[in-house]
């Protein structure tokens, strides 16, 4: 499973990295100031000085160079003034490939102040102007393998194709008329939801408070009845990691066969105790058809609204893990692709008997690497709070 589930739903210390790669090549000049802009206003948001967030800006061209690491400033002040102080690098052609690969090898690294072997979120925000001179296939690849969630922001001047290429989801690429219409893309991210998606994800890995709200979809029909204790040790275990008490975390259980039922919602209970002590009490639904799809149509009308206790419009992330032992009677491609432009990010775990071969996890997850095949429901992975699996 990507390391990003990981990342969401373990203790972590609150907050991301996050590494602007700027265009500096000579067809930007003119715009370079909005870039800068741009960059300004949303560490003017982060929480840098008690090292919850850090950032690294790199700027490239033919060649990349980086401005400073994710360790260099500890102060949101010397961020700011750096960034105020930057010079348009200049040169051609411009070679996003080889700049992606840099940051592979030389900035979400842990010498360079990248906190991913802590399980700390890595944010890319890549802001260009043009096509790419190099590939960027094998780099951009890379960087997806390596958990980081890649944004692409570029100009009419930039490929479309490319920009979405490069984004850990083509749905995270967006596009603006120039450079100059970058100060509204802060304003948009932050108030508006029609923009689907790529917007609310972007939201919440740059502008959201620390916490996240996580529900947890389990089949409880008929043929997963023996290995339900081992489902529910599963998510005792995550639920043991996460910070309920002080109200950043929120978490809702959904139980479902042939209908879903709530076990509880989001904001049913504030405690870390009463939460384990209801899942340890839960018991096996039972039932037939497996109908995977109502389940997931069922959360988007009832559990990820303001009403259960979700604050999606707060920009919390919002994350669904579904546990599955077999293959949906019902179809569950319109409610899936409900939960992703709603902003869900969806991680979905299940048995062999679950329907590898139809795809059908890979079609549920936000994404498809972020789908989990286990032999059974006692091969279910432990969290573990010092590292990603």
């Amino acid at each position: 499973m990507s390391d990003i589930f990981y990342s969401l739903v373990e203790r972590q210390p609150a907050g991301k990295d996050i590494v602007f790669l700027l265009d500096g090549s000579d067809g930007t000049r003119t715009g370079f100031p909005a870039v800068k802009d741009f960059v300004q206003r949303v560490v003017e948001t982060l929480s840098v000085d008690d090292n919850k967030d850090r950032v690294s800006v790199v700027q490239y061209s033919k060649e990349p160079a980086a401005q400073f690491y994710l360790n260099t400033y500890t102060t949101k002040g010397d961020i700011l003034d750096t960034v105020r102080g930057l010079r348009h690098k200049g040169g051609r052609p411009l070679n996003t490939g080889a700049a992606l690969q840099y940051l592979r090898d030389n900035v979400f690294t842990a010498s360079a102040g990248s906190r991913l072997q802590e399980g700390v979120p890595q944010v890319l925000v890549l802001i260009s102007g043009g096509r790419s001179f190099d590939s960027v296939d094998a780099p951009a690849s890379a960087l997806k393998e390596l958990g980081v969630l890649t944004f692409a922001i570029g100009t009419r001047s930039a490929d479309s194709k490319e920009l979405q290429k490069i984004s850990h989801d083509p749905s995270y690429a967006l596009t603006v008329s120039e450079f100059t219409d970058l100060p509204n893309v802060q304003q948009q991210l932050q108030s508006s939801r029609r923009f689907g998606k790529k917007i609310h994800l972007m939201s919440s890995c740059l502008f959201s408070p620390a916490g996240k709200d996580i529900v947890f979809l389990l089949d409880g029909s008929d043929g997963t009845r023996t290995g339900f204790p081992a489902v529910k040790d599963f998510v005792q275990r995550v639920v043991e990691t996460l910070s309920v008490d002080d109200n950043k975390d929120r978490v809702s259980v959904v139980q479902y066969s042939k209908e879903p039922a709530a076990q509880f919602y989001l904001n049913t209970y504030t405690t870390k105790g009463d939460i384990l002590d209801t899942v340890r009490g839960l018991r096996h639904k039972g039932g037939r058809p497996l109908n995977t799809g109502a389940a997931l149509q069922y959360l988007r009308d009832n559990v990820f609204t303001a009403s259960a206790g979700s604050r999606l419009q707060e920009g919390v992330p919002q994350v669904l893990v579904l546990i599955s032992g077999g293959r949906s009677f019902d179809s569950v491609d319109a409610p899936a692709s409900a939960l992703k432009e709603l902003g869900v990010l969806t991680f979905a775990i299940g048995t062999r008997s679950a329907d590898s071969k139809e795809l059908e996890l890979q079609k549920i997850s936000y994404d498809p690497s972020s789908a989990l095949s286990v032999s059974d429901f006692t091969d279910l992975p432990v969290p573990r709070n010092s590292s990603p699996l």
